[in-house]
């Protein structure tokens, strides 16, 4: 579990390079370089868009570390409602 804590946070400060915020443009590639395996709709600017609309609490404009972790956590909830019971790779 620590590698995986240690690489969200870590593609979060890679692809902000270092600001605390991503940008439009990083947070699409974001989108669509990590997490097109995983989601739908990695592809289409707009619902990146949206996506990312629905995720700036403050209204900036940026996604913020905060914004960012509730990404992480509605695609863990979602893959958590898909597989059922524990995977040898949790450990």
């Amino acid at each position: 579990m620590e590698s995986a804590i240690k690489t969200v946070v870590t593609t979060f400060i890679n692809s902000s390079r270092g600001k605390e915020n991503l940008d439009s443009k990083c947070f699409r590639k974001l989108v669509k370089k990590q997490l097109g395996g995983i989601m739908e709709g990695t592809e289409n600017c707009d619902a990146i868009k949206e996506m990312q609309k629905g995720l700036d609490e403050n209204s900036d404009g940026k996604v913020s570390f905060s914004e960012y972790l509730t990404l992480i956590g509605y695609i863990a909830n979602e893959l958590s409602q898909k597989k059922p019971g524990c995977s040898a790779d949790a450990s």
